[in-house]
């Protein structure tokens, strides 16, 4: 089997997750830039402090739909190109890590929860429903979405 597709498929799932949904939606609705203030993190938490409620819950989307898209399009369509499991997962590391080190963001990206949940669940779809409900429970409870990111994925393998 040729490793142009495999690679081909990771450079782009890579590409797609260096795509700063904070900064660019951000900028699109007229917000401070999110590396500008709070944590300083460009994520969906980070932007939910500028007070913008639907800045925040686009970029969540978007940032989770960035970890789905390559994990779903292997999985679909991937086997006719030779593209397998390892390819899948392949694909869903280099979403997560191009969040985490964006090449058109000086490699200084956010935390990859959204990210990382949209690939669990391209990848595991109950997993995934699993990991939002423990995340939604642990954060309505504490109001702390970095202690529930940190419970989830503890939890995760378990519910694996």
């Amino acid at each position: 089997m040729s490793l142009f597709y495999p690679l081909l498929a990771t450079l782009a799932a890579y590409l797609i997750g260096s795509l700063s949904f904070a900064v660019l939606v951000s900028r699109f609705m007229g917000l401070n830039d999110p590396r500008t203030y709070g944590s300083k993190n460009p994520g969906a938490t980070n932007v939910l402090r500028s007070g913008n409620k639907a800045a925040a819950v686009i970029t969540l989307l978007l940032d989770a739909l960035k970890g789905w898209l390559p994990v779903v399009a292997v999985t679909w369509w991937g086997e006719a190109y030779g593209l397998g499991d390892g390819t899948v997962a392949l694909v869903g590391l280099a979403a997560f890590l191009g969040h985490l080190y964006p090449v058109f963001f000086r490699f200084q990206g956010g935390k990859g929860v959204a990210t990382a949940a949209g690939v669990i669940v391209g990848f595991q779809p109950w997993l995934g429903l699993a990991a939002l409900v423990t995340w939604v429970i642990i954060a309505g409870f504490f109001r702390y979405s970095s202690l529930a990111s940190i419970v989830t994925a503890v939890f995760a393998p378990a519910f694996f």
